[in-house]
């Protein structure tokens, strides 16, 4: 047997996959219940060429969010075929399943399910088709096998439809307990828009959730030191693209705790319009409300750093 041939080869096929890189955005709608987040992370440590790089954890909004990565696989033309990723995630979500019932769940944060958004990003030389490509994948697992539906947005999406478009039909923005939380399902147990994946038919207990593709992403959020959710809410508008702010940015206002609301951000474009002019107009626009404002923090990494600590954690492993 040639061990040097054999050597080089493995050497080949390793620089192909720390090149071709994934990452999937998993938000969780929990984060009180040790028990069943530590059953979600055992489910995702069952297979060591998936790593987590990040874990964001916020009990006020009851919600978490693991970054994980690993890499694709090809076939000889160049298609993707397989990547560790897809049967990861599918075991996280099973996880939460079983360990969470979505009708007990109060949360500052809104959710429509118990496994609430997965997004999957291109990193390295992967591209959004193939990011695409597993959303996809994920999406056929979890609407088939767990009987959830599923909506697609933006690459998984055939007309490439935004999130927050899918999220503004589903009454996503709106809260449904004592006008800032968001506790259990409300919505018909029927869906009236037909999801992309699963049933039409609602489980209570589960929910649905929402899958996409995208290029990267920044959350970005900004603390206001005041219970005034409604004015929190103006400022967080009027940052906003949509209120005829900073182009690229989504935001909500939110209550964050009991003496404190937040403005939570999605920098679209992050290296065009970054958390110092988010971080800027938020204090200009507070100041005019005579509020005080804290410095913003970010929930995950950027994916330079993320690859980084992959590789790291990898090479360690």
């Amino acid at each position: 047997m040639d061990f040097n041939n054999s050597n080089k080869k493995e050497k080949t096929k390793s620089m192909k996959q720390q090149s071709m890189l994934l990452c999937c955005k998993l938000y969780i709608s929990e984060a009180r219940n040790i028990a069943a987040l530590e059953a979600i992370e055992r489910a995702a440590r069952q297979n060591p060429e998936t790593v987590i790089v990040n874990k964001f954890k916020d009990c006020a909004y009851n919600r978490v969010g693991w970054t994980l990565v690993s890499y694709v696989g090809h076939d000889d033309t160049g298609n993707p075929i397989y990547s560790p990723l897809q049967q990861t995630v599918l075991a996280m979500a099973e996880a939460a399943y079983e360990a969470i019932n979505l009708e007990f769940h109060l949360g500052a944060h809104p959710r429509l399910g118990v496994v609430d958004h997965i997004c999957f990003h291109p990193l390295a030389r992967a591209s959004l088709e193939e990011a695409a490509w597993l959303a996809k994948l994920v999406a056929a697992d979890i609407g088939s096998r767990l009987q959830v539906p599923v909506f697609l947005y933006e690459g998984a999406h055939p007309t490439g439809k935004p999130l927050d478009t899918i999220r503004r039909e589903l009454g996503y923005y709106r809260p449904n307990y004592m006008g800032s939380q968001w506790v259990g399902w409300t919505l018909p147990d029927i869906l009236s828009v037909k999801p992309d994946e699963g049933p039409t038919m609602v489980s209570q207990a589960r929910g649905i959730a929402v899958i996409g593709a995208s290029p990267w992403f920044a959350t970005y959020n900004v603390p206001i030191m005041s219970t005034d959710v409604s004015a929190t809410r103006r400022i967080a508008r009027m940052v906003s693209a949509r209120g005829g702010g900073l182009p690229t940015v989504q935001t909500l206002g939110l209550f964050h705790g009991e003496d404190s609301t937040e403005i939570a951000c999605v920098l679209l474009e992050p290296n065009q319009v970054g958390a110092d002019k988010v971080q800027n107009q938020v204090e200009l626009l507070a100041a005019q409300e005579g509020l005080e404002v804290e410095k913003g923090y970010f929930t995950d990494f950027f994916p330079d750093i993320v690859v980084e600590k992959y590789l790291e954690l990898v090479s360690v492993d």
